[in-house]
């Protein structure tokens, strides 16, 4: 689903900062060599993706969904000095795909790679995490919000993607329809919880953004 009228959307990409070379072949190569490419950030997201670690200037990052690594690159652009970044994937099919453009971006000593089950790996990160980002499997949205809220630095960012998914958040809900159903929970979850302070942005797919209090 386009939430925004093509023609507005095309105006609002051209008038956000380009990707980078690395980027774009980034991108170009997910597209060409990868499936479901469609999950890839991609320039507009990635550029507001940079622009919020950016702001918030993290020294730990947790990001759940590593995928071939572009956001992973566009939230290493804002880290603090002496700043990491901790990324799980379950696929390790991806990691060499992964590796050659960290290395390629600049920012390989500041990516951490994990292979695995993100519910069993998070336990055993021993940081205190300035930004997390939440963009794998739905169905785990509220487990991985419950497995980070107390590793999180107060006034730390949770950020989750495709709180949206595509519209179906406001539709009738298929009783089948696992993946929606969570994300409705995970949303209602975020709003209920006095722990944060949250607010839903439209951007592409959605993000729902929660500040530890």
């Amino acid at each position: 689903m386009e939430f925004l009228d093509k023609k507005l959307d095309d105006y609002v990409v051209a008038h956000t900062e380009n990707e980078n070379e690395l980027l774009q072949e980034l991108n170009r190569q997910t597209h060409l060599q990868i499936l479901i490419p469609r999950m890839i950030a991609g320039h507009y997201q990635g550029r507001v993706l940079s622009m919020l670690s950016h702001m918030i200037k993290p020294k730990n990052i947790l990001e759940i969904g590593t995928y071939t690594g572009y956001s992973a690159i566009c939230f290493a652009e804002g880290l603090a000095d002496g700043g990491v970044i901790h990324t799980i994937d379950l696929n390790e099919e991806l990691e060499s795909f992964q590796n050659k453009y960290f290395e390629e971006s600049g920012y390989r000593n500041e990516i951490v790679q994990h292979i695995g089950n993100a519910v069993d790996l998070i336990p055993k990160i021993e940081s205190e995490f300035d930004l997390v980002y939440i963009d794998a499997d739905k169905e785990n949205y509220c487990n991985y919000f419950d497995l980070v809220i107390d590793k999180m630095a107060k006034g730390g960012y949770i950020i989750a993607d495709n709180v949206l998914w595509s519209g179906k958040v406001v539709e009738p809900l298929d009783p089948k329809d696992e993946e929606t159903k969570m994300l409705l929970e995970y949303n209602k979850k975020v709003q209920e919880d006095s722990r944060v302070q949250n607010v839903l942005l439209p951007i592409r797919d959605g993000l729902m953004v929660a500040r530890v209090l």
